[in-house]
This record gives C-alpha cells, structure tokens and sequence, in this order.
C-alpha cells in the first residue's frame, strides 16, 4: 500500500483488535495509539488529541464523548453496527461513522443455524440428561428442519448469510425488510409481514437496533404469528420484550428460543433482572453470550474490513 499524506492524523483503539487493523493502517501513514485495557474516563481525558476512536462495544460513545473530542473526524466500530454510537450527534459534528457488517455475517449465521438444529433436536436436553445418569431417547425425539419456512426479519449482511446458510436443508426461506425491496433469489423468497405471520414455523431477527426497532417484538406482535413458532435473535437484545417470549414459551406459542443477545448483558446485572430466573428454567431455551458474530475468523475479518474503510476514506 503506498503511503498517504497522512502523517499528521491519530488514531486511538480503545478495543482488542487484530493486529492486521494497524499493520494497514500504519501502512497508509497514520499513527495507532493501541490501548485495549483503557477506560471510558481515561479516554475522556485524552480524546481532544485524536483524529479517530475505534472499538468494538467497551463503552458508548454518547454526546460527553463526542463533545470532548473536538478535532476527531472518524469513529469505527470493529462490529456489525454502530448501536452504541451517538449517531445523530456525531453526525451532527460532521463524523464519519464506519463499521463492518461483512466481517461477521458468516459466523453469525453459523451460530444462530447451530442453535436452531440444537432446539430442533434437544441437544441440550439429551446432553444433560445423560450427564445426570438419564437415557431417555422417545422423550428427546427431533423435529427435521426439512420442509419448514424459515422467515427473516432483516436481509442485509447477516440475512442473506442465513438464508444461504439454511439453503442445504431443504427449507422455505422467506425474509422481510422494510429498507429493500425485488431481493428475491435463489436463497430466498421477499415477503410482506402479513404473509411472515401467516407462513412462518421459524423466525430469525437480522435488524439493527434503532428506534423504530427497539421493543418491537412483544406480546401484539408475537400473537400475530398463525402457528407456533421457533425464535431466534442474533441481533440486539433490546429489539425483544423477554417477558412477551417468556409467555409465548408458558403457552407453547414459542416451542423454542434461541437468544444469543439480552436486553441485560452481563453479570452481575443480567441476574438481576426481573425476568432472569424464569427464562433460564426453559429447557427449550439456548442461551449464548453474544458471540454470535466473534469466530475466530471473524476476529481478523472486522479488523481487516474496517480498516480498507478508513484507509479508502482517507485517501
């Protein structure tokens, strides 16, 4: 890569990232301040020295942040959105948001596709049973995902890396998006919401968090559902009401649930909330801590995508 006119620009990573993230970005002329382990205050008192912040989700770069980094022009995300971003006030101030959906697309539809199989065929059931000295093979029979409509909410990145995904298991895919439209292929069928409700044994959420989106499903929306379904969501916790899932699993209108994002994340704050305790006594309840899209190969993809971004930016 040759080098930018770029010398005077500053670069603060506040996040574990790849090393291939500053090998690109140091190629192209700008200089990395690398600090993982700092904290929210630290970056406070020092962000009035930098041209960008990068990170992944340590903290929330709300309006203080923003207002405190009076020279910064960019701020990446090594992650599939800008969720914990101010967006309207940085934008507001003129900076450029980046972030990288590409990069973990793969694992999260990887992750959210092993869940479903677990739900649909006990694995989780079977195997603590077994641990517990318990053999119970009619009890843990599986339902075949063959033959079933899987409907997506959401057909961006992580959407479309789904239905591909499923594309091998002989499935009706169908997705809505209220942001695209004529995105039917060979992957997949576009929907309206009233024919998601009316068709899907399945329902996978790939949406960002925004708030249009925040709450949006809860016990009017669950009830629209014709069947009982399988619920899945990889995306953002704060898109789902718990206490609407939890009673849609007490009246068996959820046979399932797959959750690798909460409203609440975290310990000690996740066990404390109200809904907690009864969620986990679901024996038909997956839980993840919100590694959906964090592979591996995903670690070094973010890093590598984000930076051709802000290297094209600044060129």
């Amino acid at each position: 890569m040759n080098t930018l006119d770029t010398a005077a620009l500053r670069l603060l990573i506040v996040d574990d990232l790849h090393p291939v993230f500053i090998d690109m970005i140091q190629d192209a002329g700008v200089t990395c301040d690398y600090r993982p382990t700092i904290t929210r205050n630290e970056t406070l008192a020092i962000i009035k020295d930098y041209d960008g912040l990068i990170l992944r989700s340590k903290f929330k770069v709300d309006s203080e942040m923003i207002d405190a980094a009076t020279k910064l022009k960019i701020i990446g995300r090594a992650g599939a959105g800008v969720d914990n971003i101010d967006q309207v006030h940085a934008e507001r101030k003129g900076i450029q948001l980046f972030s990288a959906p590409e990069g973990n697309c793969d694992a999260v539809g990887e992750h959210m596709l092993a869940i479903l199989l677990a739900l649909l065929n006990k694995l989780n059931i079977g195997n603590a049973e077994i641990r517990n000295g318990l053999w119970l093979r009619e009890e843990n029979r599986g339902i075949e995902l063959g033959g079933k409509t899987v409907a997506l909410i959401g057909y961006g990145n992580n959407g479309s890396a789904m239905a591909k995904k499923l594309s091998g298991f002989d499935v009706n895919v169908i997705a809505y998006d209220k942001y695209k439209s004529n995105f039917s292929d060979h992957f997949v069928t576009e929907v309206q919401m009233d024919e998601l409700f009316l068709r899907a044994d399945v329902l996978s959420l790939h949406i960002p968090l925004t708030t249009e989106t925040s709450r949006l499903v809860n016990k009017v929306f669950l009830d629209k559902f014709s069947k009982p379904i399988f619920f899945l969501n990889g995306s953002r916790g704060e898109i789902v009401e718990i206490d609407a899932v939890i009673e849609g699993l007490r009246k068996n209108r959820i046979l399932g649930a797959g959750l690798d994002v909460l409203p609440v994340e975290k310990f000690p704050e996740l066990k404390n909330a109200s809904w907690y305790n009864e969620l986990i006594s679901f024996s038909n309840v997956i839980l993840t801590p919100h590694v959906a899209g964090w592979s591996k190969q995903s670690y070094f993809k973010l890093s590598k995508i984000l930076a051709e971004k802000i290297v094209k930016f600044w060129r």
